[in-house]
């Protein structure tokens, strides 16, 4: 491996890549030669800071301070991370290739793995931020958006698009990684908290082999996996059938995998619902305006109701209430990744936590005597009252005059099995 080559390639396509992305579409490469001497080598940069951070500088959690966390947790979490990246460069080049043809592009593998691979560079060389104590974020950020763009200057010369369509083929190619990223990020989390999670398995001392309940939150992750497996193998056949409309249904069938609907296509409870949930009053005042609506994007439903509560004297309270349908399992990933936690100052505080088996959040205000309580229900449903009020108490006191056991009840409305 010739580091300096390759040192050199890093920074002609950070910092010349309008005239670098053209050598890089003309010089012979293979997917084994991309992977080999530039993906395996970029992606480990955000893994091992994130270990050394994680390890041994420590990293801010929000309402949690300062954490690190054993070196062994550490560096598992890296390698995971670090094999999950590079399952997400392959998987955002298919969609490269499989979407060329919808663009006016021409389809080829090895191209659609340089276009990504090499605009994932941005991104990557920023995970270095990852012990920058309070830029971390900010420098991630940068990353991603410039290798937005690099990927937008990139499409072109490798697939043969127009320029002018290179803008929504990014795009459309931007929603898809960033979903991937997402998924990452969410996995990680979710499979290295399942060590202390309960409720999900059964064993018997004599015995090594645990068994997963199909109806505790392991077993939803476990059915998740196994569609996203399934999906995979879909994407595998299509791109060996060189058939245009295979790959088209492999993309949709992974999509709906990422965003949780697998096998269970769930539809969000419609707008009339969501406005029985919200009662004419609430905790002695009258429903003052109420609404109702439900959008679809990428594949899911999203349902929300919303009121407006009070009378002649004393502050309004809003309340809402979300039904995020088909996307539970991501809710459910989301749940296992997050941290409880509390934090609080002379101005008010905010904490998380989980009680009677659902995740809290309160956010409270001294100087404007106003606070906003959720909960979430069912992993599907949240529930928030928000306002000026004398206390959490009587933010709390509201939102239990909700029906919060019926809205849970209905977790599973609306799912189609296919």
């Amino acid at each position: 491996m010739d580091f300096n080559k390759l040192i050199e390639r890093v920074r002609s396509i950070l910092v010349t890549p309008k005239t670098t992305w053209p050598v890089i579409a003309e010089e012979p490469a293979t997917t084994a030669s991309i992977f080999k001497g530039y993906v395996l080598i970029l992606a480990a940069v955000p893994a091992l800071f994130g270990f050394l951070d994680a390890a041994l500088i420590g990293y801010n959690i929000p309402f949690g301070g300062t954490i690190r966390i054993g070196f062994g947790l550490a560096l598992s979490s890296a390698l995971l991370g670090y094999c999950l990246s590079l399952v997400g460069v392959f998987i955002a080049a298919f969609i490269v290739n499989a979407l060329a043809p919808t663009f006016g592009g021409q389809q080829n593998s090895v191209q659609a793995l340089k276009a990504v691979a090499y605009a994932y560079t941005a991104s990557w060389i920023a995970g270095v931020g990852a012990i920058v104590p309070y830029l971390s974020l900010l420098i991630a950020i940068a990353g991603a958006v410039y290798s937005i763009y690099l990927l937008y200057l990139g499409l072109p010369p490798n697939m043969k698009v127009s320029q002018e369509r290179a803008a929504g083929y990014t795009a459309v190619v931007v929603v898809v990684a960033i979903v991937i990223g997402w998924i990452i990020s969410l996995t990680v989390g979710g499979i290295m908290g399942a060590s202390f999670a309960r409720g999900g398995f059964s064993a018997s001392s004599s015995s090594s082999d645990i068994q997963v309940d199909p109806d505790s939150s392991l077993g939803k992750l476990q059915k998740w996996g196994e569609e996203m497996e399934k999906a995979g193998k879909q994407m595998e056949a299509a791109q060996k059938s060189g058939s245009t409309q295979d790959q088209g249904k492999a993309v949709g069938a992974m999509l709906g995998a990422v965003l949780g609907g697998g096998a269970d296509k769930v539809e969000a409870l419609p707008p009339d619902r969501m406005k029985s949930f919200l009662p004419e009053s609430l905790a002695g005042m009258p429903r003052k305006s109420v609404s109702a609506e439900r959008n679809t994007a990428l594949g899911f439903q999203v349902s929300k109701g919303q009121a407006q509560y009070g009378g002649d004297e004393g502050s309004p309270l809003s309340v809402e209430i979300m039904d995020v349908g088909g996307a539970q399992t991501l809710m459910l990933l989301a749940g296992w990744a997050s941290l409880e936690g509390e934090k609080e100052s002379d101005s008010g505080y905010e904490k998380t936590y989980r009680q009677d088996g659902r995740l809290v959040h309160e956010e409270w205000d001294k100087s404007s005597q106003s606070g906003k309580y959720a909960v979430v229900l069912g992993e599907r449903f949240i529930a928030e009252v928000s306002g000026s009020a004398p206390s959490m108490d009587h933010l709390k006191a509201a939102l239990t005059n909700l029906d919060l056991r019926g809205i849970e009840s209905l977790k599973n409305e609306g799912r189609k099995v296919e």
